[in-house]
């Protein structure tokens, strides 16, 4: 399986890299970098949940990257947001098909979030920042009953497959280049 998901994980470092540059960002003392690196084990370990955060770590990074701004490791968008959590449930909902069958009891309800057609809603309610600018048709009310019911004691869950740095991106594709 990892056979086949490499070429796809190179697809996607290939379009995180297109975003970088070799400024050094530094805010409040911190240096944050413009640069994501992907975490070694993303490269050796043919885990279907490890596999699926890679995928969400990517496309957030990446969409970070295109958003920009002064620190692109600390933008916070609904759109990538949404579309991070969107692959992310479809990695995992492929990589459970495909492989070996895995259960995760995180992913497996961010599946049927996204089976009842509320995971705008799970993103606004559970991940949302009050700068965020929120879609009209993202609907609150509806998603509230379904929580209570479905999701009692929830707590949503982010694994950052990697980190932010800097030192450019021939540094990056170096890395990726490197791993066995």
């Amino acid at each position: 399986m990892l056979g086949k998901m490499m070429p796809r994980l190179y697809l996607l470092v290939a379009a995180l890299l297109a975003g970088c540059n070799s400024t050094i960002y530094v805010r409040d003392g911190v240096t944050d970098g413009d640069t994501f690196y992907l975490a070694p084990r993303a490269f050796t370990q043919n885990d279907a949940v490890l596999q699926s955060w890679v995928t969400y770590s990517l496309m957030r990074s990446a969409c970070q990257l295109k958003v920009g701004g002064e620190i692109p490791s600390r933008v916070s968008t609904y759109d990538c947001e949404l579309n991070a959590r969107e692959y992310l449930v479809a990695e995992w909902m492929e990589n459970r098909v495909s492989g070996e069958p895995r259960e995760d009891p995180y992913l497996d309800t961010l599946v049927s979030v996204s089976d009842a057609g509320f995971l705008e809603e799970y993103v606004v309610h559970y991940l949302g920042k009050e700068s965020w600018q929120i879609p009209a048709g993202v609907e609150m009310v509806p998603f509230g009953e379904w929580r209570r019911a479905r999701l009692r004691g929830h707590a949503p869950e982010t694994r950052w497959i990697g980190s932010w740095g800097y030192g450019g991106a021939s540094s990056v594709a170096a890395a990726g280049a490197g791993a066995e």
